[in-house]
């Protein structure tokens, strides 16, 4: 128990906790995204507890079968639909900072799974490119990624999946909207 000065004690008994503590939990809505009331409840973090759970799978893969980090995987990922692009486009498709961009690309390097080119106008800008073994990985991971997203789709019907998509689509807009103009 606290001590008695202190109104809230370390304890389930009825009359410990002050009168505002035995308020009934507040109601759910039936629109629980506009209008949380809870933790649960917020868009935010149910994505975040999506993510965290289902990109698990794809964690475990690359690291234990190609022994790269989630950051590297997005990055080689994009290099391949991208070849030569600027880290500062990589950083800005990854949502890291240039810090980071850069640990991981020295990373990607040491491996030898890329190439990092100077800009002649401007050497601090590098293009980045996959070498062949990192074509390869990234050719032989994506679609092993594409599965295990296949798995996760399964339980949504293909309307479902295409509303999902359109809605994601108008979120993210709505997102990048709110961000640029703060």
């Amino acid at each position: 128990m606290l001590g008695t000065h202190n109104q809230l004690r370390k304890s389930i008994d009825l009359g410990v906790f002050p009168s505002s503590f035995h308020q009934p939990m507040p109601q759910a809505t039936d629109d629980r995204l506009s209008d949380p009331l809870q933790l649960a409840d917020l868009l935010l973090y149910r994505l975040y507890r999506l993510q965290a759970t289902a990109s698990g799978r794809v964690v475990r893969l690359c690291e234990a079968e190609y022994g790269l980090t989630r950051r590297e995987w997005r990055v080689l990922s994009f290099l391949s639909a991208h070849e030569g692009a600027l880290s500062s486009e990589l950083a800005d498709h990854a949502m890291l900072d240039r810090t980071r961009t850069s640990r991981t690309l020295t990373r990607l390097d040491e491996k030898g799974l890329i190439r990092r080119q100077p800009r002649p106008s401007d050497r601090r800008e590098v293009h980045v490119s996959l070498t062949e073994e990192g074509r390869r990985i990234a050719t032989e991971l994506f679609p092993r990624v594409v599965e295990i997203n296949r798995a996760l789709m399964a339980g949504l019907s293909a309307t479902e999946r295409r509303q999902l998509d359109a809605l994601l689509v108008r979120l993210q807009a709505q997102a990048d909207s709110a961000t640029s103009s703060t």
